[in-house]
């Protein structure tokens, strides 16, 4: 055997560990290479289904998050409806209450001013149905001195007449009734005709001469030829005027709200009444009313 020198076998060691070395260093770079390949195909391949993940994911979130903000909105609404309703009908009451106030006012001052005539305070309970018959019910009747035919009126004017009367209550003809009439004079002309329902709003003046001067706004007092209403109760006002043949056609606005009855007085006895000038002068203490007392009273104040 041909024996090696030590020089030759130490070049010959250091090129086989620097040919080991180039070798391993090609197997790692070929190894890295096809392991980095692999992960960017596969995050090429995952990358579309986590895009796809995280839009569904965040569109069911705020469609979530939207829902229980409009369930919250909506909840909201209904709370302020509400309150806005219940805020309406305190108004609504409200209004009412002074508008009650009002009227009870009238009648406190009207009765003061009259406290030496007899009469008797009523509330409406009922009203007829039909357009044939103009009627009205009372809560008082003969227990309290009410009667057949006796006058019922407002602070305002004449209203009617009692047609029937019962132990609890009574029936009262409105003038607007076709069958109703009252004696009547014009207060300018002094002229005495009747005044009666045409089954409308409006009345109307009846037997009144071509030739008489009637003029539009005159007011139309009681005559207290019917020996029903006392004198110079007021009755209404002419609102317009048309010749006829042989008597003048005289329409006749009435002086009482006769569509809005809520209280009324009947008239026991024919005295005399004294009655507001103007519908202003109606919130004005009466003649018996101290200075300091305001013009509407609670409902305990005035008891019909």
């Amino acid at each position: 055997m041909v024996s090696i020198p030590s020089r030759h076998k130490s070049l010959a060691l250091l090129a086989g560990v620097l040919l080991a070395q180039v070798l391993l260093l090609a197997v790692q770079i070929k190894r890295d290479s096809r392991g980095r390949l692999i992960r960017v195909w596969a995050v090429s391949t995952v990358t579309p289904f986590e895009r796809a993940g995280a839009w569904s994911v965040r569109k069911v979130r705020g469609v979530w998050q939207h829902y229980f903000a409009l369930q919250s909105t909506a909840r909201e609404n209904e709370t302020l409806r509400i309150e806005n309703d219940a805020l309406r009908l305190s108004i609504s009451q409200l209004q009412t209450k002074a508008a009650e106030a009002d009227r009870l006012g009238a009648l406190l001052n009207f009765k003061a001013a009259n406290e030496k005539v007899a009469m008797v305070g009523a509330r409406v309970i009922g009203a007829s149905a039909g357009t044939a018959s103009r009627t009205i019910e009372i809560d008082r009747g003969e227990r309290d001195g009410i009667h057949r035919n006796q006058p019922v009126i407002t602070p305002d004017g004449a209203v009617g007449k009692v047609i029937e009367a019962y132990r609890d209550s009574a029936q009262v003809l409105v003038l607007t009734d076709k069958d109703s009439g009252i004696g009547a004079m014009l207060v300018e002309s002094r002229i005495q005709s009747p005044v009666g329902g045409t089954g409308e709003p409006m009345l109307a003046m009846k037997y009144v001469p071509t030739d008489e001067t009637v003029n539009v706004g005159e007011k139309i007092v009681t005559s207290g030829m019917d020996k029903i209403f006392p004198r110079d109760v007021p009755v209404g006002t002419v609102v317009e005027v048309k010749p006829g043949n042989p008597f003048k056609q005289i329409r006749v606005k009435p002086a009482a709200k006769l569509d809005r009855l809520e209280e009324v007085f009947v008239l026991l006895t024919q005295e005399p009444l004294e009655f507001q000038k103007d519908a202003e002068a109606q919130s004005a203490p009466g003649p018996n009313v101290p200075a300091g007392t305001p013009a509407t009273a609670p409902p305990a104040a005035v008891k019909p």
